[in-house]
Protein backbone atom coordinates (compact mmCIF):
# COMPACT_ATOMS: atom_id res chain seq x y z
CA UNK A 1 0.00 0.00 0.00
CA UNK A 2 1.34 3.53 -0.71
CA UNK A 3 1.27 6.05 1.67
CA UNK A 4 -0.50 8.46 0.04
CA UNK A 5 -3.85 7.82 1.93
CA UNK A 6 -1.92 7.51 5.37
CA UNK A 7 -0.57 10.81 4.91
CA UNK A 8 -3.92 12.10 3.39
CA UNK A 9 -5.83 11.00 6.62
CA UNK A 10 -3.29 12.16 8.92
CA UNK A 11 -3.06 15.87 7.58
CA UNK A 12 -6.75 15.63 7.91
CA UNK A 13 -6.62 15.08 11.61
CA UNK A 14 -4.20 17.57 12.27
CA UNK A 15 -5.72 20.28 10.39
CA UNK A 16 -9.07 19.42 12.63
CA UNK A 17 -7.15 19.66 15.69
CA UNK A 18 -5.86 23.08 14.77
CA UNK A 19 -9.37 23.86 13.79
CA UNK A 20 -11.08 22.76 17.36
CA UNK A 21 -8.38 24.21 19.00
CA UNK A 22 -9.03 27.78 17.22
CA UNK A 23 -13.64 27.34 17.90
CA UNK A 24 -12.67 26.95 21.39
CA UNK A 25 -10.54 30.32 21.94
CA UNK A 26 -12.60 32.15 24.22
CA UNK A 27 -14.24 35.90 23.18
CA UNK A 28 -12.50 38.55 25.05
CA UNK A 29 -15.62 40.98 26.88
CA UNK A 30 -14.87 44.27 26.03
CA UNK A 31 -13.14 46.05 23.32
CA UNK A 32 -10.05 47.78 25.10
CA UNK A 33 -6.75 45.72 25.15
CA UNK A 34 -6.92 45.26 28.17
CA UNK A 35 -9.53 42.81 27.59
CA UNK A 36 -7.46 40.79 26.62
CA UNK A 37 -5.48 40.46 29.78
CA UNK A 38 -8.12 37.46 30.95
CA UNK A 39 -7.19 35.63 27.55
CA UNK A 40 -3.68 35.61 27.67
CA UNK A 41 -3.51 32.19 29.11
CA UNK A 42 -5.53 30.65 26.95
CA UNK A 43 -3.85 32.33 23.98
CA UNK A 44 -0.46 31.59 24.91
CA UNK A 45 -1.67 27.75 25.50
CA UNK A 46 -2.88 28.05 21.81
CA UNK A 47 0.07 29.22 20.17
CA UNK A 48 2.12 26.57 21.83
CA UNK A 49 -0.01 23.60 20.65
CA UNK A 50 -0.60 25.44 17.41
CA UNK A 51 3.65 24.87 17.16
CA UNK A 52 3.64 21.72 18.61
CA UNK A 53 1.02 20.62 15.84
CA UNK A 54 2.98 21.95 13.51
CA UNK A 55 6.11 20.31 14.29
CA UNK A 56 4.70 17.21 14.40
CA UNK A 57 2.95 17.53 10.50
CA UNK A 58 6.20 18.77 8.96
CA UNK A 59 8.41 16.05 10.33
CA UNK A 60 5.50 13.14 10.05
CA UNK A 61 5.02 14.60 6.35
CA UNK A 62 9.27 14.37 5.79
CA UNK A 63 9.38 10.54 7.24
CA UNK A 64 6.34 9.77 4.74
CA UNK A 65 8.35 11.07 2.00
CA UNK A 66 11.46 8.90 2.45
CA UNK A 67 8.88 5.84 3.37
CA UNK A 68 7.92 3.33 0.50
CA UNK A 69 4.55 1.17 1.59
CA UNK A 70 2.61 1.17 4.09
CA UNK A 71 1.62 -2.37 6.36
CA UNK A 72 -0.88 -2.73 8.86
CA UNK A 73 1.49 -2.81 11.38
CA UNK A 74 2.55 1.12 10.35
CA UNK A 75 -1.06 2.12 9.73
CA UNK A 76 -1.59 1.15 13.65
CA UNK A 77 1.19 2.87 14.77
CA UNK A 78 0.13 5.33 13.24
CA UNK A 79 -3.42 5.59 14.44
CA UNK A 80 -1.39 5.61 17.76
CA UNK A 81 0.26 8.46 17.34
CA UNK A 82 -2.74 10.43 15.96
CA UNK A 83 -4.77 9.25 19.28
CA UNK A 84 -2.17 11.12 21.58
CA UNK A 85 -2.30 14.20 19.07
CA UNK A 86 -6.08 14.68 19.37
CA UNK A 87 -5.53 15.05 22.97
CA UNK A 88 -4.23 17.88 22.76
CA UNK A 89 -6.63 20.66 21.91
CA UNK A 90 -8.59 18.96 25.50
CA UNK A 91 -5.31 19.55 27.47
CA UNK A 92 -4.40 22.75 25.59
CA UNK A 93 -7.61 24.24 26.64
CA UNK A 94 -7.60 22.97 30.21
CA UNK A 95 -4.10 24.39 30.60
CA UNK A 96 -4.83 27.52 29.41
CA UNK A 97 -8.35 28.06 30.76
CA UNK A 98 -6.82 27.38 34.43
CA UNK A 99 -3.88 29.82 33.95
CA UNK A 100 -1.25 27.24 34.02
CA UNK A 101 -2.01 25.44 37.38
CA UNK A 102 -0.06 22.44 37.98
CA UNK A 103 -2.56 19.27 37.26
CA UNK A 104 -3.17 20.59 33.79
CA UNK A 105 0.19 21.60 33.41
CA UNK A 106 1.41 17.89 33.97
CA UNK A 107 -1.39 16.39 31.78
CA UNK A 108 -0.22 18.60 29.16
CA UNK A 109 3.12 17.20 29.51
CA UNK A 110 1.94 14.04 29.63
CA UNK A 111 -0.02 14.28 26.19
CA UNK A 112 3.35 15.38 24.72
CA UNK A 113 5.64 12.42 26.21
CA UNK A 114 3.26 9.97 24.89
CA UNK A 115 3.16 11.41 21.35
CA UNK A 116 6.53 11.82 21.39
CA UNK A 117 6.86 8.40 22.29
CA UNK A 118 4.24 7.34 19.88
CA UNK A 119 6.81 8.95 16.78
CA UNK A 120 9.50 7.32 18.05
CA UNK A 121 7.84 4.18 17.61
CA UNK A 122 6.07 4.88 14.73
CA UNK A 123 9.48 5.22 12.69
CA UNK A 124 10.95 2.26 14.11
CA UNK A 125 8.18 0.60 12.73
CA UNK A 126 8.90 1.93 9.19
CA UNK A 127 12.45 1.23 10.03
CA UNK A 128 11.58 -2.70 11.04
CA UNK A 129 9.29 -3.23 7.86
CA UNK A 130 11.70 -1.60 5.42
CA UNK A 131 15.43 -2.31 6.97
CA UNK A 132 17.96 -0.57 8.11
CA UNK A 133 19.76 0.52 4.93
CA UNK A 134 15.98 2.32 3.98
CA UNK A 135 15.60 5.86 3.38
CA UNK A 136 14.03 6.57 6.99
CA UNK A 137 16.94 4.56 8.94
CA UNK A 138 20.03 6.16 6.84
CA UNK A 139 18.18 9.89 7.52
CA UNK A 140 17.31 9.31 11.61
CA UNK A 141 20.84 7.86 12.46
CA UNK A 142 21.13 8.55 15.77
CA UNK A 143 18.31 11.10 16.04
CA UNK A 144 19.79 12.57 19.27
CA UNK A 145 16.49 15.03 20.04
CA UNK A 146 14.09 12.29 19.49
CA UNK A 147 15.64 10.62 22.15
CA UNK A 148 16.18 13.29 24.36
CA UNK A 149 12.80 14.45 24.17
CA UNK A 150 11.04 12.39 26.29
CA UNK A 151 13.51 12.94 29.01
CA UNK A 152 12.98 16.49 29.10
CA UNK A 153 8.59 15.97 28.86
CA UNK A 154 9.09 13.68 32.17
CA UNK A 155 11.18 16.10 33.90
CA UNK A 156 8.70 18.88 32.85
CA UNK A 157 5.84 16.73 34.34
CA UNK A 158 7.72 16.51 37.29
CA UNK A 159 8.65 20.53 37.44
CA UNK A 160 4.81 20.90 37.20
CA UNK A 161 4.11 20.19 40.82
CA UNK A 162 6.76 22.12 42.25
CA UNK A 163 6.16 25.24 39.68
CA UNK A 164 4.34 25.14 36.47
CA UNK A 165 5.62 28.06 35.00
CA UNK A 166 9.18 25.67 34.79
CA UNK A 167 7.59 23.29 33.14
CA UNK A 168 5.79 25.32 30.76
CA UNK A 169 9.27 26.92 30.05
CA UNK A 170 11.03 23.36 29.37
CA UNK A 171 7.82 22.66 26.69
CA UNK A 172 8.54 26.23 25.64
CA UNK A 173 12.29 25.17 25.05
CA UNK A 174 11.53 21.50 23.28
CA UNK A 175 9.41 23.60 20.60
CA UNK A 176 12.14 25.96 19.88
CA UNK A 177 14.53 22.87 19.54
CA UNK A 178 12.07 21.01 17.13
CA UNK A 179 10.65 24.36 15.14
CA UNK A 180 13.17 23.93 12.32
CA UNK A 181 11.53 21.42 10.15
CA UNK A 182 13.70 18.07 10.03
CA UNK A 183 15.99 18.55 7.38
CA UNK A 184 17.89 15.19 7.54
CA UNK A 185 15.63 13.22 5.18
CA UNK A 186 14.93 15.66 2.67
CA UNK A 187 19.11 15.91 2.84
CA UNK A 188 18.89 11.49 3.11
CA UNK A 189 16.65 11.76 -0.30
CA UNK A 190 18.01 14.70 -2.39
CA UNK A 191 21.28 13.06 -2.26
CA UNK A 192 20.38 9.79 -2.58
CA UNK A 193 18.85 10.99 -6.13
CA UNK A 194 21.55 12.90 -7.15
CA UNK A 195 24.02 9.87 -5.60
CA UNK A 196 25.33 11.80 -3.05
CA UNK A 197 25.59 9.53 0.30
CA UNK A 198 24.28 10.83 3.34
CA UNK A 199 25.80 8.95 6.54
CA UNK A 200 22.43 10.19 8.80
CA UNK A 201 25.01 11.04 12.38
CA UNK A 202 23.40 13.97 12.81
CA UNK A 203 20.27 14.49 14.29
Amino acid sequence: MSTSRMEAFSDGVLAILITIMVIELPTPHGTSWAALHDALPVLFAYALSFVYLGIYWSNHHHMLQATDRVSGVILWANLHLLFWLSLVPFVTAWMGENSLAAVPAAAYGIVMLAAAVAYYVLQQVIIRDQGESSLVAVAVGRDRKGKLSPYVYASAIALAFVEPWLSVALYVAMALVWLVPDRRIERTVTGRASGVPHDGAGG
